[in-house]
């Protein structure tokens, strides 16, 4: 595949998304987002990024990030590659499991990048899975409400703005939604 035509700069944040080979699933059971979390957390959380929000979907994922060094396109490499391995063993299957290499875009500010973890969190309510975020159980909305106590998000990245899980209950329900217009080609069927 051809080199990524920007570079991703260490100190900025970064939102990762990508969908299934065709469009098809990436996870198929439980398990399969469990082991998702745990593989991007090996691969890529431990030594190149801080994750600040993420949301699985059955076809698709997005995953908001501050990216702490410069080796995000090998770590990614690697952990679709582990991952991809694992599903074709367990589900008998071969080739691609991804539609290519994950797309990325730039958060620029503050008001952006605390707007995208509302649009993340949203994902399964918009696609109708659920009526509510809190009934998905793959992201990172648990940690937000204080549903769960995980440590892949790292919630500091939003505490100047929102610092107690009551406030951003209360900010999901916001009607200011104004600079999801910018996001909203990232909705996948």
């Amino acid at each position: 595949m051809p080199r990524r035509s920007r570079s991703l700069e260490p100190g900025n944040y970064y939102h990762l998304y990508n969908r299934g080979n065709n469009r098809q699933n990436l996870f198929f059971e439980r398990n399969n987002y469990l082991y998702f979390l745990k593989q991007f957390r090996y691969y890529v959380a431990e030594e190149t990024v801080h994750v600040i929000a993420y949301c699985l979907m059955p076809n698709h994922y997005h995953i908001l990030i501050y990216l702490r060094d410069d080796s995000l396109s090998a770590a990614m490499h690697r952990f679709t590659m582990s991952y991809t391995n694992a599903i074709n063993r367990r589900y008998q299957r071969c080739g691609s499991l991804f539609q290519g290499r994950f797309q990325t875009l730039h958060v620029d500010n503050d008001r952006y990048l605390l707007h995208l973890t509302r649009y993340i969190h949203l994902n399964p309510v918009q696609a109708g899975f659920v009526e509510k975020p809190e009934d998905w159980e793959f992201s990172s909305y648990h940690e937000y409400v204080g549903i769960r106590r995980g440590t892949l998000p790292k919630l500091k990245y939003i505490s100047e703005q929102i610092s107690t899980p009551a406030e951003y209950r209360q900010f999901m329900k916001s009607s200011d939604k104004s600079p999801l217009h910018s996001i909203q080609h990232l909705l996948f069927e």
